[in-house]
């Protein structure tokens, strides 16, 4: 079966048992005209193979338990085909992507393609109770998207409870055939995928956390490709990730944070960044020798080998600037010059940053920019047509079942969310009602200095919520951080969309004179962004990508807090 639109389809046309030309009769044309007109149109189906090269894209993944020891302890985790991480997905920009999701596991499951866009296919999006129910165990599920304008890094991971903290890859998006990348092209590409470990359980943490009513254990280690690495407690000399180079060459290191909670560090010794894209969004290239990757965020950058040879320490360790817990333990992984002889040859370590370093922090944030070129323009919009001015925090709750009578929660303008159990997607196209209400808060309901000690009460209140915008319509969202028992820095994801990060600030926001400093030109667009710790973050985005049966009254727009 050929695959529409494939080179290898394409070229088929081009068959002289396919060319139909008048050769009798008084239509006869002379040989030479005949053979000329032959080669144009040959040459004009070859141009039209070479640019209309989108293909179908077929995966398969089986979602198993198998056994894994990390940090001398076995437990049982789940996988994509076995893998953890699991399999990177290729494609290019304009192809179909299919995946089949066999659930071979006792647990519900869904798949989230974080940051591609589904335009129009917001049914395959992910995440569980949202656009779809979760994939039964011993049941399967395609899900079928196109990769529409986006090129560069991305994740897949499972989209319920705290299954992405194993079932979690890879989406590496490459150029249309014969577009190049707007800079010098590397030598070779690697992906690196920063995660969280811990020896219990995953779910046994988070629903223990949900029976207690409080929040849940920190991780035991961070990875890098799986690994906690050769630096770890209980490691061997032949622990770890460790990337292959080779001296005076330049390298694409494809950099995830799949991990759930920590904003991540990452460095090299020996060895500067350039950063060329986040979120699969070209930028401005930002030399650097420290990045700072929230949770769901991407980051590739060049690494040229400069080096004559050696071993060099590859370290991911974690950013908080709050007075809370967080797993303080550094993954490592090793980068290796070709003809290093790696049992003799001295490590070059590397010194991470301090815990709390929030001037590295801020200055790595405020530094990236959007490309903004002819092919690349960063179409910031100007004017705004709808203002959200989002509060996100946390509160305490009744609990008659939790150990102190209360629950920590999660919230924004003062709303937790409640999960239904149907799909708000599914009903709203089937108009099935007192599943959600349309009366998410556009502003807090109580106003009270926000990143302060915050308000006496702090009860939110309980429902699925939802907040309709108007079909194309420039949006602003404001995402202030509150002091409701502490302040803290918080990853936010928008599905379905990419925005423009057009400032961000300490302390509350001004209406009045935090807008002046927005950057209106060239600000970094992605689609998570971590809103300081005591500080906000303005976004802009055009609601163009509609949801429930395509109707452009109701654009598929889902906020996600990441806890």
């Amino acid at each position: 079966m050929h695959r529409l639109g494939s080179q290898e389809s394409s070229f088929v046309l081009v068959s002289s048992d396919q060319v139909a030309l008048p050769v009798s009769g008084s239509m006869a044309m002379p040989r030479r005209l005949d053979q000329l007109l032959l080669r144009l149109m040959a040459s004009c189906f070859l141009l039209q193979a070479l640019s209309v090269h989108a293909i179908t894209r077929h995966y398969k993944f089986n979602v198993v338990m198998r056994n894994m020891t990390l940090l001398c302890s076995t437990k049982s985790i789940l996988t994509v085909n076995g893998k953890f991480p699991g399999p990177t997905l290729y494609a290019r920009e304009g192809d179909d992507v299919l995946v089949k999701v066999v659930n071979h596991s006792p647990h519900n499951v869904t798949i989230h393609w974080h940051g591609v866009r589904q335009i129009r296919t917001g049914w395959y999006d992910g995440p569980a109770y949202i656009t779809q129910c979760p994939i039964q165990p011993g049941s399967s599920f395609l899900y079928n998207f196109t990769v529409t304008g986006q090129r560069g890094t991305l994740l897949w991971h499972a989209h319920i409870n705290w299954l992405r903290a194993t079932v979690h890859g890879a989406i590496v998006i490459l150029p249309k055939l014969g577009v190049p990348y707007p800079f010098p092209a590397p030598h070779k590409e690697a992906v690196v995928v920063l995660g969280e470990w811990w020896k219990a359980d995953t779910e046994t943490v988070i629903n223990q956390a949900m029976q207690l009513g409080v929040g849940p254990n920190i991780s035991d280690s961070h990875t890098i490709n799986g690994h906690p690495g050769p630096m770890s407690d209980c490691a061997s000399s032949q622990d770890g990730f460790n990337l292959d180079v080779e001296n005076g060459k330049t390298y694409m290191l494809r950099i995830i944070n799949a991990g759930l909670n920590d904003d991540l560090f990452f460095k090299i010794a020996g060895h500067g960044l350039t950063v060329v894209e986040v979120d699969a969004v070209y930028t401005k290239p930002y030399k650097t020798d420290i990045l700072l990757i929230t949770p769901g965020q991407t980051t590739n950058v060049l690494v040229t080998t400069d080096q004559s040879a050696g071993r060099y320490l590859l370290s991911v360790s974690p950013f908080l600037d709050a007075p809370l817990q967080v797993d303080n333990k550094t993954g490592t992984a090793t980068l290796q010059y070709a003809n290093t002889v790696s049992a003799t040859a001295r490590l070059t370590l590397v010194k991470p940053p301090p815990q709390n370093a929030t001037p590295i922090a801020s200055k790595f944030s405020e530094s990236l920019r959007s490309l903004n070129s002819k092919e690349y323009p960063a179409n910031v919009p100007q004017t705004v047509d709808h203002s959200l001015f989002f509060t996100i925090g946390v509160g305490v709750n009744p609990c008659a079942n939790c150990i102190n009578g209360t629950r920590v929660v999660g919230t924004i303008n003062n709303s937790t969310f409640v999960m239904p159990s149907t799909p708000i997607l599914q009903a709203r196209y089937y108009s099935i009602p007192g599943v959600f209400t349309e009366d998410f808060p556009a502003t807090p309901p109580h106003k009270f200095n926000y990143t302060g000690s915050g308000p006496k009460n702090l009860q939110t209140m309980k429902g699925t919520r939802v907040h309709r915008l108007p079909y194309n319509a420039s949006v602003q969202v404001i995402l202030q951080d509150t002091g409701i028992i502490s302040t803290e820095s918080h990853p936010i994801h928008l599905h379905g969309f990419n925005f423009f990060v057009v400032g961000r600030g300490v302390g509350n926001y001004n209406p009045k004179a935090s807008p002046s400093t927005f950057n209106l030109i060239d600000p970094v667009e992605r689609n998570t962004i971590g809103v300081p710790t005591g500080g906000w973050t303005a976004i802009r985005f055009r609601a163009d990508n509609p949801g429930r049966d395509f109707n452009p009254t109701l654009p598929y727009c889902l906020l996600e807090g990441v806890p």
